[in-house]
């Protein structure tokens, strides 16, 4: 069962629409980012108290400063300094703006194991998904405190190394704290359209598409780090995991069709394990299957790009709600989206290393 949260922290998450964000859809021909009309409302500032599992430095990080970027890299730099035997900060690329993206590898290997396999874990690749970067931030903070506390995380870091992408869309999250707070895609720009921005979750090479796609399947610089760090590691990666919000749903490939992947039995019992513990622990409801029969039809998928390199673990996370606060999560129902897409992560990763050790 769940250790209970021992820490306390004081978050301080905005959940008003900025400025200019109050027409949460704007049909100019070329944005296309759809918003049921209920999460347009304006809501006020929001302070909560409330538990969570992270240290002091991150309570005094989001107490003060919320989740703004640039005190992301600041929170990550520093819990590498501080912890430089477990964390470590790997710079993959820019993005098109030219921020960084910093990939965290946790690890409890003093010295580097090159046989050790790997999970790769990325948040935010939707600008408005402001639950899913929080949750891999806390992701970071829960492995450092609770490995050799809690038996699950410490037997995961024991066999795996976590490669952790808190930030996939840099330059969409900062806009959505300053501009547009329903603003999902990245923000590049080209010559010949007058359309900002692709949809990054359709600009990987899984029967890719062109509409918010790009110009090519890995047109733009985040998904082109993020897909040659993972080329780069395909012999070690063994799970991927992609979060996002909102819906509450595990899904696995295959996204752009309906067909199933060759290891369909095996994704569907980890989802249905790790629903079904959801429910158990929290009393919340998630869904679960393959991606194009429990959602909708969606070509250039992270998941199903991944799956196809060769990952057969590969998974994305659609984290609280179910549409009465959408993208607008409210900071009281944090700690509880962040403990069920743990016991989710937690569940899948333990089988994914059962079967790779049946399997040498």
């Amino acid at each position: 069962m769940q250790s209970p949260l021992s820490l306390s922290v004081v978050l301080v998450v905005f959940v008003a629409l900025v400025p200019g964000s109050q027409a949460a859809f704007k049909h100019n021909g070329c944005s296309g980012q759809p918003v049921a009309q209920s999460l347009s409302r304006p809501r006020r500032r929001s302070t909560s108290s409330y538990p969570a599992n992270s240290s002091q430095t991150v309570g005094e990080l989001l107490r003060t400063h919320a989740l703004t970027h640039k005190y992301i890299y600041y929170w990550l730099n520093k819990t590498a300094m501080d912890n430089p035997e477990r964390v470590k900060v790997i710079l993959i690329g820019s993005s098109f703006e030219k921020r960084p993206l910093s990939v965290v590898k946790l690890t409890v290997d003093s010295n580097p194991n090159p046989n050790k396999k790997a999970i790769w874990l990325d948040c935010g690749i939707h600008a408005r998904e402001w639950i899913s970067t929080a949750f891999c931030l806390w992701f970071v903070q829960y492995s450092i405190t609770y490995y050799k506390q809690n038996q699950d995380i410490t037997q995961i870091l024991d066999n795996m190394d976590i490669y952790v992408l808190p930030v996939m869309n840099p330059d969409g999250y900062k806009y959505t704290w300053t501009t547009d707070r329903m603003w999902r895609k990245n923000r590049s720009v080209r010559d010949d359209s007058s359309c900002t921005g692709v949809d990054l979750n359709r600009n990987f090479d899984a029967n890719w598409c062109k509409i918010y796609c790009g110009q090519f399947p890995e047109s733009e610089p985040e998904s082109g780090a993020v897909a040659g760090f993972l080329r780069r590691h395909k012999n070690s990666v063994k799970l991927y995991v992609s979060i996002h919000s909102y819906s509450q749903m595990l899904l696995f490939p295959y996204s752009y069709t309906q067909e199933l992947a060759a290891n369909h039995n095996d994704l569907l019992e980890m989802a249905k394990e790790a629903s079904y513990k959801i429910r158990r622990y929290y009393r919340n409801n998630y869904k679960y299957g393959a991606g194009a029969k429990t959602i909708y039809l969606a070509p250039g998928g992270s998941d199903d790009w991944a799956y196809n390199l060769g990952i057969k673990y590969s998974f994305t996370f659609e984290l609280q709600d179910q549409g009465i606060y959408g993208f607008l999560l409210p900071p009281s129902l944090i700690p509880k989206a962040c403990n069920e897409a743990l016991i989710a992560f937690k569940t899948i990763a333990l089988r994914v290393i059962e079967k790779t050790q049946a399997e040498q």
